[in-house]
C-alpha cells in the first residue's frame, strides 16, 4: 500500500488517497481500454487500404501509454493480431485442417512481436522510452525477429512522405519515435495534415511503359503445380498482352508451376515469334529442396532471374529439416540477389511473403532499382485480406521512391 512522507498510508477521504485512487483508476482503464484501440488500430491499418496505412502510426503512442509492461504486452497482442487477423483462415485454407491450427499459428506468430515490445518497455519517460520503441522497431525489422515482422508501422511512410525516398523513410522513423513521448500532441495534427494532403492528391504507382502485369484466378492445394491446360491458359495470356503492344509481361509467382526441360521447351515453342519477354514465377528443385524464382522466360530460353529471400515459414521454409538432416521445404536466401535485371531495367524483386516483410524491401531499395515486381500466389488466401495487405504494402514503398510498380497475383 502506498505510504505518505511520514511512512503512513494515506487516510480514506484525505488528498494523497484520492491521488492515488485516481492514479490507480487511471491504470486500469488504460489497461482495458489501450489493447481495444491497438487492436482497432491494427484492423483499419492493415484493412489492404493503402491510403489507411498512417493509422499504424498511433502504435507506438499507445505502446507508450500503456501503464505497466503487462499493458504494453496487451497493446502489443491486439494490434499484431487485428493486423494478421487473416491467418488462422489462411492456414484453414492451405493444409484443410480445423481452425485450432490456424488458432495456433497465428498466435506463435505473434508471440514474437509482442516479446520484443514486452521486453523493451519501460516506465521510464522521454528519451529513454522513444530509444526502447526504435530498438524494438529495429528488432522486428531485420532476422531473426524480423522474419514475423508483418504489419510494420514504418510501412506508412510511403503515404505520408510520398516521393521523399530515404529522408522519408528517416522522418517516418523519427516521428514513430517522437510519438512515445508528449511530441505526440503537437505532432499528431501535423501527420494529420500530410495524411489528409497525400490522399487529396492520391496517385497510385503504374508499371513503365510497355509493362504489364497478368493477374490469374487458378485457384490452387497444397503441393499443387501448373499442369498443362493452366500453361496453355498463360501463354495464351502472354501472347494476347505481346499482341496488345506489351513487351514485358510479369506474371503470378508459381505461374510457370515447377520449372523442368519439358516445360522450358513448351514455353520456348510457344513464344516463338513474339517479342516478348515473361517474368514468371516458378519452383526449381534441387537435392535439398527448392527455390521459389522468378524467371525470365522469352523464344530463346528461360534464366532464373531471382530466388526468394524469404520463403513463408512453416508452409514453405522449413528450417528444421536441415537441423535433422531432411530434405525438402524451400531454401531462404535472406541477403542473397536482392537486385535483378530484367526487361532492360534493374528490378526490386518481391515474392509473396517478402512484401509484408521490412529488410527484403529497403535490402533491394538500397541498389537504386528501376521498378518493383511483387508477385504472389494467393490461392490460399481466399476470404482474408492477405493479398489486398500485401498489394498495399507495395504500393507504399514504392511511393515512398516514387518507383513505377508491376504486380501480379494468382487468387
Amino acid at each position: 500500500m502506498t505510504r505518505d512522507i511520514s511512512g503512513r498510508s494515506p487516510l480514506p477521504g484525505s488528498l494523497a488517497w484520492h491521488i492515488r485512487s485516481s492514479r490507480l483508476t487511471g491504470d486500469t482503464t488504460k489497461l482495458i481500454a489501450l489493447p481495444f484501440l491497438a487492436a482497432g488500430v491494427g484492423a483499419v491499418a492493415w484493412s489492404g487500404e493503402p491510403r489507411l496505412l498512417p493509422l499504424a502510426v498511433l502504435f507506438s503512442a499507445l505502446w507508450a501509454l500503456a501503464p505497466s509492461r503487462l499493458g504494453a504486452i496487451m497493446v502489443a497482442a491486439g494490434y499484431f493480431l487485428a493486423a494478421s487477423r487473416g491467418l488462422p483462415q489462411g492456414v484453414v485454407n492451405f493444409y484443410g485442417s480445423g481452425f485450432g491450427a490456424g488458432i495456433a499459428l497465428w498466435f506463435g506468430a505473434a508471440a514474437t512481436f509482442v516479446l520484443v515490445h514486452g521486453i523493451m518497455w519501460t516506465a521510464r519517460p522521454g528519451i529513454a522510452k522513444a530509444l526502447r520503441y526504435g530498438l524494438a522497431a529495429i528488432l522486428m525489422s531485420v532476422p531473426p525477429f524480423g522474419i514475423v515482422g508483418w504489419a510494420h508501422p514504418v510501412t506508412a511512410a510511403g503515404v505520408l512522405f510520398p516521393g521523399w525516398g530515404w529522408w522519408g523513410l528517416a522522418a517516418a522513423a523519427i516521428g514513430l519515435l517522437a510519438m512515445t513521448t508528449r511530441i505526440r500532441l503537437v505532432l499528431t495534427p501535423i501527420l494529420a495534415g500530410l495524411w489528409i494532403w497525400s490522399i487529396a492528391t492520391w496517385t497510385p504507382p503504374v508499371p513503365p511503359n510497355g509493362w504489364v502485369g497478368i493477374d490469374s484466378h487458378f485457384g490452387g492445394a497444397r503441393d499443387e503445380f501448373a499442369g498443362y491446360a493452366q500453361h496453355l491458359e498463360t501463354i495464351a495470356s502472354v501472347t494476347a498482352a505481346a499482341r496488345a503492344g506489351n513487351a514485358v509481361v510479369v506474371l503470378p509467382e508459381g505461374a510457370a508451376g515447377m520449372w523442368t526441360s519439358t516445360v522450358r521447351n513448351l514455353w520456348r515453342d510457344r513464344l516463338a515469334g513474339l517479342d516478348v519477354e515473361v517474368n514468371a514465377g516458378a519452383i526449381v528443385v534441387d537435392g535439398r529442396g527448392y527455390d521459389n524464382v522468378m524467371l525470365g522466360i522469352s523464344s530463346s530460353g528461360a534464366d532464373v532471374l531471382y530466388r526468394e529471400r524469404m520463403p513463408v515459414p512453416v508452409s514453405m521454409w522449413q528450417p528444421w529439416r536441415d537441423l535433422s538432416g531432411q530434405s525438402g521445404g524451400a531454401h531462404a536466401h535472406f541477403f542473397d540477389n536482392p537486385i535483378a535485371t530484367f526487361g532492360g531495367r534493374r528490378l526490386a524483386p518481391l515474392i509473396c511473403y517478402e512484401q509484408l516483410l521490412v529488410w527484403p524491401v529497403l535490402q533491394s531499395l538500397f541498389y537504386g532499382p528501376d521498378v518493383i515486381v511483387a508477385t504472389g500466389n494467393g490461392w490460399w488466401t481466399a476470404d482474408t485480406t492477405i493479398v489486398a495487405i500485401q498489394r498495399a504494402s507495395a504500393i507504399a514503398w514504392a511511393r515512398l521512391f516514387n518507383l513505377p510498380l508491376v504486380t501480379a497475383f494468382n487468387t
